[in-house]
């Protein structure tokens, strides 16, 4: 899940953006502010994945701050003047919203973080401790994780590893982009879902029952 930051002096676009960012599951909103300067020291504190930034403010204009935000932050800038457009694409901004902003517009512009970090993702790993055992396991690896009382295993093509944890505890540390909890025991991998046969994922010889606290999720997210 990528952690965002809307910064903008008009409360309306503030509020649309936040409505925008609410249906998507990727994205957390942890702030929204209505000047750069309020926001310092939640950027300094938090490793914030996207900035949606307005250009025009009073207090600093956006293309200025995003000169002091760090490069890992991804920057995405809202303005009603196209004629900034030049002068964001030059600070290698990610993307250009003009105002008024459809969800259409919108969701073409956060889908490129998640293909921008994709290379990464595929290669990002979780430390797995077992026993006194350390076990580094890549995401795309695992197929799902399975609880056992107060254990965890990890379920990957060539082995299982067990895991002093509960899959509660777990489902909060984990990527909501690749894996979604579809039952009391069972986190899969979105990655690894080829079906949906009545109430049983298919990943694609093991059969995943969904539960039905989780059933309209899974067929939302999934399907």
């Amino acid at each position: 899940m990528f952690k965002c930051l809307v910064i903008d002096d008009e409360e309306l676009a503030r509020t649309l953006l936040t409505t925008y960012i609410d249906k998507l599951d990727f994205l957390n909103l942890v702030g929204s502010f209505e000047s750069p300067l309020n926001a310092m020291a939640m950027i300094k504190n938090k490793n914030i994945d996207v900035i949606f930034l307005d250009i025009q403010m009073p207090d600093l204009k956006g293309t200025d701050f995003a000169k002091v935000i760090s490069s890992n932050t991804k920057i995405i800038f809202t303005t009603a003047y196209s004629e900034y457009a030049l002068e964001g694409f030059e600070l290698n901004a990610l993307d250009y919203l003009l105002k008024p902003i459809t969800f259409e517009r919108f969701l073409k512009a956060v889908n490129k973080i998640r293909k921008d970090v994709t290379d990464f993702k595929l290669e990002d790993t979780i430390t797995v401790k077992s026993g006194y055992d350390l076990y580094k396991l890549k995401l795309n690896d695992i197929i799902y994780i399975e609880s056992d009382s107060e254990y965890v295993i990890f379920h990957t093509s060539d082995k299982k590893i067990m895991s002093y944890q509960t899959l509660k505890s777990l489902e909060k540390t984990l990527d909501t982009s690749i894996f979604i909890r579809v039952h009391r025991s069972f986190i899969i991998n979105k990655k690894k879902v080829t079906g949906l046969k009545g109430r049983d994922l298919l990943l694609t010889d093991i059969k995943i029952p969904v539960s039905d606290t989780y059933y309209d999720i899974v067929k939302q997210q999934l399907f």
